[in-house]
């Protein structure tokens, strides 16, 4: 048998109503601590900047800085980029920046990716596309796939371009970096039948299998229909975690004891999930130490599938 891994994403956006900002020490010492639970992979966020209704938006570190830096003071856990925006960068700086993180963590770099998007109006403020997003995160794939898996790419299209271009240096795994594509819909999910060793989604309304759970029929077609064996392709839920709240408070988080939060989790084992990914709130210390139980919890009843 084989692990049902479970993922943490560190606090790296403000938040609550004053918008608190998470500052790099406290974010090492996650890191650092995150490693010590036993979590089997720390993530990172890509988002640039997030507009919501009731205040002033709220800011976020760059994201695949932070994944370096979480890569530089850990050593055993992987660490990941859960995902990586492809609307915000040229798709071959992408291909470099994916290898680089590869080499600073000795090859412990799991490389998610997506599309981005537009909303909560980031693309504007920065000045970044606003139009067929998804149609040029499938164009991106042209240039980073071959990179990542064959070395060189040489794509001609509407948005991206890669004219001879070699992917080096190389890092600790030529051509070996797992690939996670992140997307909650059928083009998503087919962009990760085609290229990727892992897909991902997250849930919209309901932290709870019955809204995730059917994605999994979805993305079996797609892999029927691409002529791929599912088991090749691993499973990732992204969902938020408030475990200082009880069982219940709110329908978008999962939440309440240390048994009953591991319980949650086994429910995504049993649909088929083969990885979970932890967004925890509040993003403090004492909210990822309330994790730790979780953990210990889930080791003999959760984590193998």
């Amino acid at each position: 048998m084989r692990a049902f891994e479970i993922g943490i994403v560190l606090p790296i956006m403000q938040y609550g109503p004053d918008r608190a900002t998470t500052r790099w020490p406290d974010i090492r010492a996650m890191a650092v601590r995150a490693e010590e639970i036993g979590f089997d992979t720390i993530w990172t966020p890509d988002e640039l900047l997030w507009r919501m209704e009731d205040g002033p938006p709220r800011g976020v570190w760059e994201g695949i800085s932070m994944a370096g830096a979480v890569a530089a003071v850990t050593s055993r856990t992987k660490v990941g980029t859960w995902v990586m925006s492809a609307l915000h960068r040229n798709p071959g700086i992408i291909a470099k920046a994916a290898e680089t993180l590869d080499e600073i963590s000795n090859g412990r770099f799991v490389f998610g990716l997506g599309a981005g998007h537009e909303w909560p109006g980031q693309a504007h403020a920065f000045g970044l596309p606003e139009d067929r997003i998804f149609a040029r995160f499938e164009e991106a794939l042209q240039v980073i796939i071959p990179l990542l898996r064959g070395g060189h790419a040489d794509f001609e299209g509407t948005w991206h371009a890669a004219r001879d271009l070699p992917q080096q240096p190389i890092g600790p795994r030529p051509n070996g970096i797992p690939i996670l594509i992140g997307g909650n819909g059928p083009r998503g999910q087919r962009a990760a039948v085609l290229h990727a060793d892992i897909w991902s989604g997250y849930a919209e309304e309901r932290a709870h299998v019955d809204e995730l759970g059917p994605r999994i029929a979805t993305l079996e077609a797609v892999c029927d229909e691409l002529g791929r064996d599912p088991t090749t392709l691993g499973r990732s839920a992204g969902v938020v975690v408030h475990p200082l709240e009880p069982a219940g408070a709110r329908p978008e988080v999962i939440s309440g004891s240390p048994q009953e939060i591991a319980e949650a989790f086994r429910s995504f084992r049993d649909a088929g999930f083969t990885q979970l990914e932890i967004m925890f709130s509040p993003g403090t210390m004492e909210a990822l130490e309330a994790l730790a139980p979780v953990l210990n919890e889930s080791e003999s009843s959760v984590r193998t599938l």
